[in-house]
């Protein structure tokens, strides 16, 4: 038997019904942003990542999965979505159309590392980007977008963890400051690293503080924080995030130590959080990344962005499952003069927008209720031979336990009005 790959895993009914009320969800609260979707394709250049994520960072050097197409050249599965979406906006010239660009995505993307609870090797994202303003407002647009979708899918046990990175691009530099300073103190403790952490020590020392080795956390417990070192343009900008989100009542914490996995992030960063989750807390976060449009080939362009993953979603909302729909009829019919007139009006039913189902196999009305029941309907419509003479259907009422005799040509008003008037 061939069975999934490790890492990958189906989803199909009833887990699925979350994932589609996510999805759902999604599209519906992005819009009340103006928030545009795009897709971008699964496979990119493997050049795209390299540049865009880090070199460094280990999705690069240890997770993608990368290799050489039939013409000889690099590709790779996506293993994010912002460089992706970088890339689009600048290949189709998104700034020519509107200043302020808004897009939002969803979907697949794959990374070779070994599965958990809520960490697969093909994993799904949801995300958003905001690119032509550098404001601090636009900061709180985002992150305001990611909180409200949250809750509106019904998570209130969680927390919003926020930070400054400083910059890399205004004049101070505040950044470069500050990892000179933390090179110090790390460096006092060089060996007593783990083998990544003695590595990120020079190449990325902001990059220790998403180590989770616990005897590492330790080290770097006292170490200095960037808040000491923010210049004129990222300290009064990280104050303005934050006081927008207590103005708009979006409760935070402010944590030091999120630095972000990817090496574009710079100014604000921040994560989602659950106890609920297990040492992988984290369900979604994003940041700032002024510098990534014009180091992957486009105008100088500041964006801001986050991403949201789909299976921690799905475990965080476990025993949630949203509601069917209110109306939900099976169309029940014995004889074959019925049958003609029971599709027409299961037909009428889909089209006026009440969820049906019908027999397709002639069984009795005892098989049929019993699979009425099976599937949840609150409404079975029963059709005879007698009942298509006389232009009327049995209506019943399955929690009720009700019955009524209703006209075809108002039945379809009858079931919208819903159960209390049966």
């Amino acid at each position: 038997m061939i069975q999934s790959i490790t890492g990958t895993k189906d989803n199909f009914s009833p887990e699925i019904k979350l994932w589609q009320h996510i999805e759902e969800t999604a599209r519906v609260h992005f819009a009340l942003f103006q928030f545009e979707e795009i897709r971008t394709p699964l496979l990119e250049v493997t050049e795209l990542f390299a540049r865009g994520i880090g070199t460094e960072t280990g999705v690069v050097k240890k997770e993608m999965y990368t290799f050489d197409d039939k013409g000889g050249e690099s590709v790779t599965l996506r293993p994010e979505g912002t460089a992706s979406v970088v890339r689009a906006y600048i290949e189709h010239n998104f700034e020519r159309a509107d200043p302020v660009t808004k897009l939002y995505y969803m979907g697949p993307m794959f990374r070779y590392e070994r599965p958990q609870k809520g960490r697969l090797r093909q994993f799904h994202q949801i995300g958003a980007e905001i690119f032509g303003t550098k404001t601090p407002q636009t900061d709180v647009e985002i992150i305001v977008l990611a909180d409200s979708f949250v809750r509106k899918l019904g998570l209130t046990d969680f927390e919003l963890q926020i930070n400054s990175l400083g910059c890399t691009q205004q004049a101070g530099k505040c950044r470069s400051q500050y990892q000179e300073e933390l090179k110090k103190y790390l460096s006092k403790h060089g060996t007593e690293y783990c083998e990544d952490c003695q590595r990120r020590i020079t190449t990325n020392p902001l990059r220790v503080f998403d180590c989770k080795n616990q005897s590492c956390q330790k080290l770097f417990h006292k170490a200095p924080e960037i808040f000491s070192y923010l210049c004129e343009n990222c300290e009064p900008h990280f104050e303005s995030v934050k006081n927008g989100l207590s103005l708009l009542k979006v409760p935070f914490v402010i944590n030091a130590r999120i630095a972000r996995g990817l090496d574009y992030y710079d100014q604000t960063a921040f994560e989602f959080i659950s106890n609920n989750l297990g040492a992988q807390n984290a369900f979604g976060g994003g940041g700032r990344y002024n510098g990534l449009v014009k180091h992957l080939g486009g105008q100088d362009i500041p964006a801001v962005g986050f991403a949201l993953g789909v299976e921690r979603l799905v475990l965080l909302l476990e025993g949630k499952t949203p509601p069917p729909p209110s109306t939900k009829v099976y169309v029940m019919f014995l004889g074959r003069e019925a049958w003609p007139k029971a599709i027409e009006i299961a037909h009428s039913l889909r089209q006026n927008g009440i969820a049906c189902e019908i027999d397709f196999e002639e069984k009795s009305f005892k098989a049929q209720f019993r699979r009425a029941d099976k599937l949840g309907c609150t409404h079975a419509v029963i059709l005879g031979e007698n009942e298509v003479k006389e232009g009327k259907v049995q209506v019943k009422d399955m929690a009720k336990k009700t019955q009524m005799e209703i006209p075809f040509n108002t039945l379809v008003d009858h079931l919208k009005n819903g159960p209390a008037t049966i």
